[in-house]
């Protein structure tokens, strides 16, 4: 109950139905607030307990300055939490964990329960290892229960062992799509009480049900259990972006076009841990379907969140998508009551603002490594030619031979260059070169929920074959939508054989190619690539294109609208200019451009209008939890506490709680401590996290050997994080990291202190030999340490590794966080300095002092560092708000949430 101190609980009246409500008019200076803050406001009303949630806090949103740097520490607590299963399986793990540590320190197992809705989605399991043919998604389902019996049986044990938790089943959709679709409900209806929907979500892209209006973002699974739990999240009152959209898009122009342009102005203005909220007239001119594709994106841009308010645009989208006309009528009612509608003419207090023009989006693309390097799709062929130097050997570069007549439709004197034969399955060849687009897949939920740009993609295919194009033959092109309801409509439409026909076949129900499950590439193209070490390219949907994510083959990706992923699977190469050079030629022999296959916004809007309806949505959500035959048919054990199978490779009782007593133990100074790894900028938890593929002559690939795993079992990382010891072997394994320490390496490697002269070995290795000397270890690392998804296992990894603290030039938000939840420290270098300035190698020994202030109850705001080297600096304690420090005093979160349960 809300100790309601400012009078605001009343009640709404909607139809035949009353629900009780909290007023945020009640609160003196809420109306000028940002949507984004109101629904912060409103959660602190109706959480208020006296306690953790004091009235001080109402009254510091209320007079939120937005000037000001954040100060003001809050503790939010989300309505529901959505996981998908790479993230959720070792929430559930550590869930069945935390049950037998209750029982083993004396309390009650019963208490480890969701108190909030938790949902799972099954979407990042699928790997498109067969495309290409109407059976490749018959052939990939079963290969992927194959891979995850196990796995699939543990969260199939969790559905009936924990209370408020439901699993959406794999070959169902993408968790973000499902959640926006179906899951979301804007406004949320509990206990008789109506109150926004909000959520956090054990993904970063979690941001997308932003574009309804839902208030989310992605945090890691360590939180999301505590949140699960009914632990508030402690946030500070952020600043919040205001950004300004006015006139329309152009035509020519799709979504992918429009959010690429805001992640790179987003990305310059600098947006990490702060909200970005869109208003202005261009918001009621953005469709539902554009507004979630850039609030998909906010991890990109590096927001907590970006989102849109309620307004006509989102109750004719609850309709479209099967939500009951109550529903619609209480989003409609309680947003206008509660001053959360959309007004295209306000402009809220911000604490900084941005304006975009839609009309002046332009074709674009982003790449070869990161989303915000936006390219005008018009320069892509110069810029390649640029960037592919930095991919390409010295003696290459220095022949810079022109690029040869072949089965490629353009060639580019000047351009490094090394033509290769490829023969075919069938005995057919052709030639290959740096730059050759070897994956072109539509994937990733950022633009399959988005209709428009989907059916785009299907009226270019419609057109292609009807000019007689088809893909190269080198291109491994994948269809992998976010829901049913897609492959519904192209059938609907008739579009589904032209998308056949051009190798667009139908590969999965999941994230695939976006998260690295893009699958082998054809073994004749894999080893010419290989062998020739060529720089080969992937051209994707998707919101990430990360070093080393999509294709371990694959040295440069971009990001681009689906229309386009067509189009450059049928030129096949980058050295294209598919703005001006023909992709191919047609029947009659004449040249086929760009122009001649693409849609106009006629056709696409016709196409949407008519083939796409509310009954398509009823029908794929009406059983989501129910899933087929092959999931009903899952064995699973029964009992409120998990039976763990000695055997399996696949979820393993990780040793969190090991030796845990109900008195925390005090915090230490770090002594004698020595570098793990020294990294530069820009390193994401795709280089920290175990992702992709497991190779057989790294550790994790010996320890399944080890264990009787053929070679071919051995699944991906994700697949297998609920094994700890497969994860603790795959944690700075990226194939593309760099770690200074060991020069001239790429991968997991770092050199070994324990052994005389330091000889270079894995990183697990030598993290076991300084582990078992007592030795801590610490990292050094650049600018943007952590940024991209909101991978726990980066956190998780770091720690069982043996890493006590992190020392970086800066954070993204979420990773600093997760380390303080694993009972790392993270660290900064004092402003202006870096590990290069302060003359460190990674060789040093290192000591870290004044730690154990954080016992007293307070946060030193610096701590001495100090090396055998003599270099000595204050590193800036980034333990941002008391929550964190309860948890680091704890020994991480986990700890925290599970003495606080049992005191209850």
């Amino acid at each position: 109950m809300s100790a309601n101190s400012f009078d605001a609980r009343s009640t709404l009246r909607v139809g035949d139905e009353s629900y009780e409500i909290f007023k945020l008019d009640k609160v003196e200076g809420s109306a000028r607030l940002p949507y984004s803050l109101k629904v912060l406001l409103e959660n602190l009303l109706r959480t208020e307990d006296g306690a953790n949630i004091t009235a001080d806090h109402i009254r510091a949103i209320g007079g939120w300055d937005s000037q000001a740097q954040p100060s003001q520490e809050i503790q939010f607590t989300p309505a529901r939490v959505i996981m998908q299963d790479f993230t959720g399986v070792p929430c559930v793990v550590d869930l069945a964990t935390m049950r037998e540590a209750v029982k083993e320190l004396g309390g009650d197992p019963a208490k480890i329960n969701p108190l909030a809705p938790a949902e799972l989605v099954i979407d990042h399991s699928v790997i498109a290892d067969k495309f290409g043919t109407k059976e490749a998604f018959g052939q990939n389902v079963e290969l992927e229960y194959g891979r995850n019996k196990e796995r699939y049986q543990f969260l199939r044990w969790g559905q009936t062992a924990f209370d408020e938790f439901k699993v959406v089943p794999p070959g169902t959709g993408i968790v973000h799509q499902v959640n926006i679709e179906h899951l979301a409900r804007t406004v949320m209806v509990r206990n008789g009480q109506a109150y926004p929907d909000t959520l956090v979500g054990t993904d970063s892209h979690t941001t997308m049900v932003n574009g309804l209006g839902v208030l989310g973002w992605g945090v890691g699974g360590i939180e999301a259990e505590a949140a699960m739990l009914g632990q508030p999240v402690s946030m500070l009152i952020p600043r919040v972006v205001g950004f300004k959209l006015t006139g329309e898009l152009p035509a020519g122009t799709t979504a992918t076009d429009l959010v690429l342009t805001i992640t790179e102005m987003l990305r310059k203005h600098g947006v990490v841990g702060k909200f970005v909220e869109f208003y202005g007239e261009g918001v009621a001119a953005t469709s539902l379907a554009n507004r979630a594709t850039i609030g998909n994106m906010s991890p990109e841009f590096g927001s907590t969140a970006a989102i849109f308010p309620i307004d006509d645009e989102t109750l004719k989208y609850l309709r479209l998508t099967g939500r009951d006309e109550q529903q619609v009528a209480l989003v409609e009612a309680y947003a206008k009551e509660q001053g959360l509608w959309l007004d295209p003419a306000a402009e809220p207090d911000f604490s900084e603002k941005l304006e975009l023009d839609l009309a002046t989006v332009v074709p674009s693309i982003a790449g070869p490594k990161r989303p915000q390097d936006r390219i005008v799709l018009a320069n892509a062929k110069e810029q390649f030619a640029r960037d592919v130097r930095n991919y390409v050997t010295d003696d290459e570069e220095a022949g810079k031979e022109s690029f040869p007549a072949s089965d490629s439709p353009a060639t580019s004197n000047g351009v490094p260059s090394k033509p290769t034969t490829v023969t075919a399955p069938d005995g057919s060849t052709y030639e290959i070169d740096h730059g050759a687009v070897t994956v072109a897949a539509i994937t990733s939920c950022t633009n399959t929920s988005n209709p428009y740009v989907m059916v785009a993609a299907a009226l270019v295919a419609k057109k292609a074959v009807e000019k007689g194009l088809t893909r190269k033959p080198w291109v491994k092109t994948t269809l992998a939508p976010g829901s049913k309801v897609v492959t519904d409509y192209f059938d609907k439409a008739g579009l589904t054989p032209y998308l056949d026909k051009v190798g667009f076949n139908l590969v999965g129900y999941g994230c695939t190619t976006c998260i690295g499950n893009s699958g082998p590439l054809p073994e004749e193209v894999s080893k010419a690539v290989n062998e020739n070490d060529l720089a080969v390219t992937s051209v994707l949907s998707g919101n990430r294109n990360f070093e080393g994510r999509i294709n371990p083959d694959v040295k440069m990706n971009y990001l681009a609208s689906p229309p386009l992923v067509v189009a450059y699977a049928i030129a096949g190469s980058m050295k294209v200019d598919i703005t001006k050079d023909a992709l191919g030629v047609d029947q009659d022999g004449k040249p086929v451009y760009l122009t001649d296959i693409w849609p106009s916004e006629a056709e696409v809007n016709d196409v949407v209008a008519n083939a796409i309806g509310e009954d398509m949505f009823n029908k794929s959500y009406q059983d989501v939890f129910a899933g087929d035959a092959q999931w009903q048919a899952l064995p699973i054990p029964t009992g409120n506490t998990f039976e763990w199978d000695a055997e399996s490779t696949y979820v393993r009782k990780p040793p969190y709680f090991e030796g845990m007593t109900m008195e925390t133990t005090p915090v230490e100074d770090i002594t004698g401590a020595r570098v793990l790894a020294k990294l530069g900028d820009s390193v994401t938890t795709d280089h920290i996290s175990p992702a992709g593929a497991i190779k057989a002559d790294t550790p994790a690939g010996k320890y399944l050997s080890e264990h009787g795993i053929e070679r071919r079992d051995f699944n991906s990382y994700g697949s297998r994080r609920g094994n700890h010891e497969v994860m603790i072997r795959g944690t700075f394994a990226n194939i593309r990291l760099r770690n200074q320490i060991a020069p001239g390496t790429e991968g997991g490697y770092t050199r070994d202190f324990t052994q005389e002269d330091g000889p270079v070995s894995f990183i697990y290795d030598a993290s076991q030999n300084y582990q078992a000397a007592g030795t801590p270890l610490a990292i050094l690392a650049g600018k943007e340490y952590g940024s991209g998804s909101s991978r726990d296992w980066a956190a998780k990894g770091t720690a069982l590794l043996g890493v006590k603290a992190v020392i970086a030039e800066s954070y993204e938000r979420i990773h600093r966080s997760n380390l303080i939840g694993m009972g790392v420290l993270p660290l900064q270098f004092p402003e202006g300095q870096t590990a290069e300035t302060l003359g460190l190698t990674g060789e040093e020994t290192f000591s870290f002092t004044g730690v154990t202030e954080l016992n007293n109850g307070t946060t030193p705001r610096t701590v001495k560092v100090t090396t055998d080297t003599g270099v000595e600096f204050d590193g800036v304690v980034r333990i941002d708000t008391p929550g964190e420090a309860d948890y680091y005093r704890n020994g991480g979160i986990l700890q925290y949430v599970l003495r606080s349960l049992i005191r209850k």
